[in-house]
């Protein structure tokens, strides 16, 4: 069965000819689409906005399959600039407003890209920039026409990028379709969100980010729905701000930002009477902040597992059926196979390397044809993460496949560490990595960010845990305390910046 097959036996279906800029278009002008700090807007106000940029674009010189770089806040203008962008032929690139001014000039350079929209703040990154820029504070499409016709394309026509990460090497354009979005809509949000038209969502985590985008853009355009945008850096204060205001219906985060909410004082002023469903994805989520967070507000969280390349979550529990400490099981519409390192399918409860498919995944890799053999192959997309999976179709992720360490003539999976230290009562949240001594050996160190004031009682109490919760060789050799840990613009524990911070000491 191929990505295609899977589409027919989940339903869906869309012409040949399809622009994925109806996803905004298909609305009822008079219904609430976005609530903003800023004022609310009607889908009527959105697709106005949409028009005027797009045809803005146009006029710029943008022509038909042109890259157009959005560097903006999570504000209604920025669904505008995406829609509008798509609705005249171009292709919108959702970049991280974290980045920097080496990487900004990467991913110009790198796409080509013949336009820039950015946020006011942002300015001084693009002011070298040879190509043309516009600043959203300035409006200047304002006089543009309201309208804009469709640019025809074809649904796998190349319709967005959002870059990786980059973990590794230089961040990688993830290019998608204009089917793809639709897709994610059909399947991950009709199946387990069981999203409406009643729906208000508030996706804490940014529309830059993949997850970010299905939350606050395609799943409630899908359907009619409304979205809660905040710009801005999203802190405990302002999240349960916008809850006791706006009223969401459904909440996405990330395990770290669960954290945070949890651990803020402030969240004894939170009504979170509104809110039907909770959703967490990117990072394991610990099964006792699971239950502080269900024990609290009597609200599950449930949580999935997605990537850029697939566009959003193919793995998920659901509010029926969930399994403390699972990324969840096949969401309908996707395969998944987990694969040996002698390339047979693994059995229930053998590890593997999980590849997925569906129709939403990636097919290339912008300017990158190595990777892109080597990760996209056959329809499959190899995640490089291993799992395991249990007799009821359940999938435990069990760390990367390239993490194993080998540390006292004993081979460590730093991850499983890294669990383990979360369960402190003591441990706000903590990250575990191998760390290179200068003799050539490799050592575990742990970054703790403590609920209290780290010391060296704390230090080997976290030591003593670590051994009894997994074996006596399993422990961080080394703990660092840290009042917060540093995180990447997508809320996950930036690593690479922790390794920064240790070649500069």
């Amino acid at each position: 069965m191929n990505a295609q097959d899977l589409a027919q036996s989940v339903g869906f279906d869309l012409p040949d000819s399809y622009n994925a800029s109806r996803l905004l278009w298909d609305n009822n002008p008079a219904r609430m689409a976005i609530f903003h700090d800023d004022g609310n807007w009607t889908y009527g106000d959105v697709q106005a906005e949409a028009a005027r940029i797009g045809n803005a674009l146009l006029a710029a010189g943008c022509t038909a399959g042109d890259r157009v770089l959005l560097y903006l806040d999570d504000h209604p203008v920025y669904p505008a600039a995406i829609m509008g962008a798509m609705r005249a032929g171009l292709v919108p690139m959702l970049i991280n407003t974290l980045s920097t001014q080496e990487l900004v000039d990467f991913y110009l350079a790198d796409s080509g890209a013949t336009a820039v929209l950015h946020s006011a703040s942002y300015g001084e990154l693009f002011a070298s920039a040879k190509v043309k820029v516009l600043n959203a504070a300035d409006r200047p499409w304002q006089d543009q026409p309201a309208t804009l016709a469709e640019h025809p394309a074809a649904r796998t026509d190349m319709a967005f990028w959002m870059y990786s990460s980059g973990s590794t090497g230089k961040p990688k354009g993830v290019v998608h379709r204009h089917e793809d979005a639709a897709y994610i809509a059909h399947t991950y949000a009709r199946t387990v969100l069981k999203i409406s038209r009643d729906d208000i969502c508030f996706s804490i985590p940014k529309i830059f980010f993949a997850y970010g985008f299905g939350n606050s853009v395609t799943f409630p355009f899908a359907v009619g729905a409304a979205s809660v945008l905040l710009s801005e850096r999203p802190t405990p204060v302002r999240c349960f701000d916008q809850i006791n205001t706006h009223r969401p219906t459904i909440l996405f985060g990330l395990p770290t930002l669960y954290t945070a909410l949890a651990n803020d004082a402030a969240i004894e002023s939170v009504d979170m009477a509104s809110v039907r469903l909770c959703v967490s994805a990117a990072e394991v989520l610990s099964p006792e902040l699971a239950r502080e967070w269900q024990e609290r507000f009597a609200l599950p969280i449930v949580e999935g597992l997605g990537s850029t390349e697939m566009l959003h979550i193919y793995l998920s529990n659901t509010e029926a059926m969930q399994k403390p400490g699972a990324a969840g099981r096949v969401v309908d519409g996707y395969r998944i196979r987990l694969l040996t390192p002698e390339g047979r399918e693994a059995e229930d409860d053998e590890e593997g390397v999980m590849q997925v498919m569906g129709l939403s995944g990636a097919e290339q890799y912008w300017n990158r044809p190595e990777k892109t053999a080597e990760t996209m192959v056959d329809g499959w997309i190899d995640t490089g993460d291993r799992f395991t999976r249990d007799a009821d179709g359940y999938y435990f992720f069990k760390g990367r496949a390239d993490d194993l360490v080998k540390v006292s003539g004993q081979w460590v999976y730093p991850l499983e560490i890294e669990w383990a230290l979360n369960d402190h009562p003591q441990v706000r949240e903590a990250c575990v990595l191998a760390m290179p001594l200068d003799d050539g050996r490799v050592t575990i160190k742990a970054w703790v960010a403590p609920l209290t004031k780290g010391n060296d009682a704390l230090r080997a109490d976290l030591v003593r845990h670590a051994k009894a919760a997994l074996l006596p060789h399993k422990y961080p050799r080394e703990i660092v305390f840290l009042d917060a840990l540093p995180k990447t613009g997508t809320d996950k524990i930036d690593r690479q910046a922790l390794k920064r911070m240790e070649t500069v000491r």
